[in-house]
């Protein structure tokens, strides 16, 4: 099988050695270096299956590194390494493109479990070929130009509402997670996004009312499911 690679960023050295040498012992294969340029310049160069980034580092912080990367490669996980656990700090991590946050002190178990879980998700996503149209009942709709159409009408959607009718579609006849949903659209699950996609929700319906046989029901305490 082969190895994971891992661009860890880690300007302590004690921590990023120490890191380095516990994921070789796992088996995966881990470059280590002290700042955010250099890791910069290093990803542009090779193939990389996840990165493990600090926060606070010189030349270029954690938060601009991840954007950076996500430019180049929007798919690849990234977990932040950080002394920071303020809210402000979390949401603005997630908001670079982070999959997952680590506050320091961590166990190392506690971060083998979440590479594991996030490669899991990762694969999955990866072997999962992203629809450019779906059939709602009678309903077509189109992702990329993000158009619901029902015989000869054309409705053109929000953003929003485009992302939320495509979690729907990749998930129709089963469970979408209300918290996978918020944390994938809206970043941040808290009460007012939450309300929002509420709302959002309620459009959807509306739209898809014209066939009968669709439905999006809620699904108490876990989330919606579209049925068509």
């Amino acid at each position: 099988m082969k190895k994971v690679n891992i661009l860890l960023a880690e300007d302590d050295p004690n921590l990023g050695h120490l890191l380095k040498n516990y994921l070789a012992a796992k088996e995966y294969e881990t470059t280590l270096v002290s700042d955010g340029a250099q890791a910069m310049k290093l990803f542009r160069k090779e193939k990389f299956h996840l990165c493990l980034l600090d926060v606070m580092m010189p030349e270029m912080d954690g938060f601009t590194l991840a954007r950076e990367i996500r430019i180049i490669d929007p798919h690849i996980p990234v977990i932040f390494l950080t002394a920071k656990n303020l809210k402000e700090d979390v949401i603005e991590g997630f908001k670079s493109g982070a999959d997952d946050y680590l506050t320091k002190p961590f166990s190392m178990e506690e971060l083998i479990y979440r590479i594991e879980a996030i490669l899991r998700r990762s694969t999955k996503r990866a072997s999962e070929m992203p629809a450019e149209m779906y059939t709602i009942g009678k309903f077509t709709f189109i992702v990329a130009k993000q158009l619901l159409t029902y015989q000869d009408q054309l409705r053109k959607l929000t953003t929003k509402e485009s992302e939320l009718l495509e979690l729907l579609c990749r998930h129709s006849n089963e469970v979408l997670e209300r918290n996978f949903a918020l944390k994938s659209i809206w970043i941040d699950d808290n009460y007012f996004n939450a309300r929002s996609m509420d709302v959002y929700i309620t459009k959807l319906r509306k739209y898809l009312s014209g066939d009968d046989k669709v439905q999006i029901l809620n699904i108490h305490g876990k989330g919606y499911k579209l049925l068509c």
